[in-house]
């Protein structure tokens, strides 16, 4: 299980292809499959990180052995410290790296590694 499958395409601001679809808003790759973040769950947390972080109340895919988590072009994206709790209790390594970083990891290092990918700042 992982991601060997996907194939990374170009990521600019605001877009990222995979698999030669271009995604305009952020990704959630689940053992191979992809599908859009859903981060209404995480909304209530903006105000007080000044942007939508990832929090335990989305759909984070934990059935992996490493989540990697890409925070954007500039490393924008705010991971909740429940989150890291969570990983740690799953026994899920957590990274969290700039966007491109992430993609790079992904490419170089898939097994058993899913992931959330934000496409913009």
């Amino acid at each position: 299980m992982g991601i060997s499958a996907v194939d990374f395409g170009k990521f600019h601001f605001g877009r990222i292809e995979i698999d030669g679809v271009t995604y305009e808003r952020d990704v959630v790759i689940d053992r191979g499959r992809i599908r859009k973040r859903k981060k209404k769950a995480s909304k209530r947390f903006r105000e007080e990180f000044g942007h939508t972080p990832v929090s335990v109340e989305e759909e984070i895919p934990w059935k992996c052995q490493r989540l990697v988590v890409g925070t954007g072009r500039y490393g924008s994206l705010p991971v909740m410290n429940e989150v890291k709790l969570e990983a740690r209790r799953r026994k899920v390594a957590l990274l969290i790296l700039p966007t491109d970083e992430a993609i790079e990891t992904l490419a170089n290092q898939p097994k058993r590694t899913n992931a959330i990918l934000h496409v913009t700042c």
